[in-house]
C-alpha cells in the first residue's frame, strides 16, 4: 500500500528564491540588460525630477484652490508656455496624479494613518480658517460639509509626500546614470546595490509639509509626527503602484459581479509589475503618458537599441514600457533584499530558513507578474 507523503511542494518561482538567496537579482545579469536598465532609469530620473517639482509646487501653492487651471505651470505662466500646453508639447503631469490617487486610495504607511488623526484635523482647520476667514461662502460650505476641505488637504498632503519621495528617487537614478557613464556600474547586481544604498541612506529622511498663508507658515505635517521616507512613502508607493495599481479603462472588465475585479483591494494586481506592455500607446492608458514623457529623454545609446529592433520606432512606447518594467524589477529586488530579515550570506540554518520563508511570500505575489517575461 502506497501512503501519501507530506513533502513540501516546490514553489513555482523557486529559481528566483534561489537567485536572491545566493545574492543574485530578479533580472538576469547581462550587458544588454545593464545598458537598458541604466538608460531607462536615466530617462525616468529626468521625468521624476519634473514630476517631483510640480507635485511640490501644487502642494505648496495650489492647496485649497478649487479650480487650479494653471497647476501644471509651476507658477510660470506665459503665452508661449500655454501654446505648448495646448499642443501637448509638455510633460504629462497627469501620470503623477494617477500614481498619487493610487496611493491615496490604497493607503498604508504612517502618512495614511496620520491623515486620519485628530491632530491632522486640527491643523487642517487652522489652515482653512486662515485661508477663508474673509470668505463667508466657503466658510458656510465648510459648516455644511465639514469633511470637504479637510479631504482637499489630505490630497495636498499626498501631493507633497509623493513629490518628496520622487525627489529622492530622481537623484538616485540620475546618480546611477552618472556612475555608469564613468564606468563604475557594469552589472545588474551593482545597479541593485546602488538603488538599495540610496534607499538605506534616505530611509529616515523626514517627510514634512507646510504651507504659507500671507506671512505665516502653517505646519500640516510637522517633523514631530515622525514620518520618514522609507516607511511612510517608499513602501506605500511600491504597494500601491508596483503591486496593486488600478484597472485601466478599456483594457480590463469592470464586471464586479463576475469577480473580474477583485472585491478586496489587497488582491488588486494591476500595478507596474503586472501590466501588459502591449496596450501602451492606446488612449486612456495612464502609463502611456509616462512612456511618452520618457521617450523625450532617452540616452542615445538606448535609443539606438530601439531603432535596431524589428519594428524600429513604430512601437517605441511599447519597447520603453518593456524596458521600464525590467528596471522596476531591479528596484523591487533592491527593496526585497533591503528588507530581508537576515543577510543573504548568513550561515545560520535557521536564519537561512526564515529568509526563504520571507522570499517565498514575495514570490507568491509575483506569480502572475511579468517576471518570467522580463527573463525570457
Amino acid at each position: 500500500m502506497v501512503t501519501a507523503t507530506n513533502k513540501p511542494t516546490k514553489h513555482p518561482l523557486a529559481e528566483y528564491i534561489e537567485r536572491l538567496v545566493l545574492g543574485g537579482t530578479l533580472v538576469p545579469n547581462t550587458a544588454e540588460n545593464v545598458l537598458e536598465v541604466v538608460g531607462i532609469l536615466k530617462s525616468y530620473g529626468v521625468v521624476l525630477d519634473a514630476y517631483s517639482k510640480n507635485l511640490i509646487y501644487i502642494a505648496e501653492n495650489q492647496f485649497l484652490v478649487f479650480f487650479p487651471f494653471f497647476k501644471y505651470f509651476n507658477g510660470e505662466i506665459t503665452f508661449q508656455k500655454l501654446l505648448r500646453h495646448w499642443s501637448h508639447d509638455r510633460i504629462n503631469y497627469e501620470y503623477a496624479e494617477y500614481c498619487l490617487k493610487a496611493m491615496l486610495w490604497h493607503g498604508g504607511g504612517g502618512l495614511d494613518k496620520y491623515l486620519d488623526t485628530k491632530e491632522f484635523q486640527q491643523r487642517a482647520q487652522a489652515v482653512i480658517q486662515a485661508k477663508f476667514k474673509n470668505n463667508p461662502i466657503v466658510m458656510g460650505v465648510n459648516q455644511l460639509f465639514p469633511d470637504f476641505l479637510i479631504e482637499q488637504l489630505r490630497v495636498s498632503a499626498y501631493y507633497s509626500g509623493l513629490g518628496q519621495f520622487w525627489r529622492v528617487m530622481a537623484d538616485i537614478f540620475l546618480e546611477l546614470s552618472d556612475r555608469y557613464d564613468r564606468g563604475e556600474i557594469k552589472s545588474i547586481p551593482q545597479v541593485v546595490d546602488h538603488i538599495k544604498a540610496g534607499l538605506v541612506a534616505n530611509a529616515n529622511k523626514p517627510i514634512t509639509y507646510s504651507v504659507k498663508i500671507k506671512d505665516k507658515v502653517y505646519d500640516i505635517i510637522p517633523a514631530s509626527v515622525g514620518l520618514t521616507f522609507l516607511a511612510d512613502t517608499a513602501v506605500p508607493y511600491v504597494e500601491a503602484v508596483f503591486f496593486r495599481g488600478t484597472p485601466f479603462p478599456g483594457t480590463v472588465s469592470f464586471n464586479a459581479q463576475a469577480y473580474q475585479v477583485p472585491p478586496d483591494q489587497a488582491r488588486f494586481q494591476y500595478g507596474a509589475l503586472y501590466a501588459d506592455p502591449l496596450p501602451i500607446g492606446g488612449a486612456g492608458i495612464p502609463p502611456t503618458l509616462l512612456m511618452q514623457d520618457m521617450r523625450h529623454f532617452l540616452p542615445e545609446y538606448l535609443h539606438e537599441v530601439y531603432r535596431r529592433s524589428r519594428r524600429g520606432e513604430d512601437d517605441l512606447r511599447v519597447q520603453i514600457c518593456m524596458t521600464f518594467q525590467k528596471s522596476m524589477f531591479c528596484v523591487t529586488t533592491a527593496a526585497i533584499v533591503g528588507l530581508m530579515p537576515y543577510p543573504a550570506d548568513t550561515q545560520n540554518p535557521e536564519e537561512q530558513r526564515l529568509n526563504r520563508v520571507y522570499l517565498a511570500k514575495w514570490m507568491d505575489r509575483l506569480q502572475t507578474s511579468q517576471l518570467r517575461e522580463v527573463n525570457s
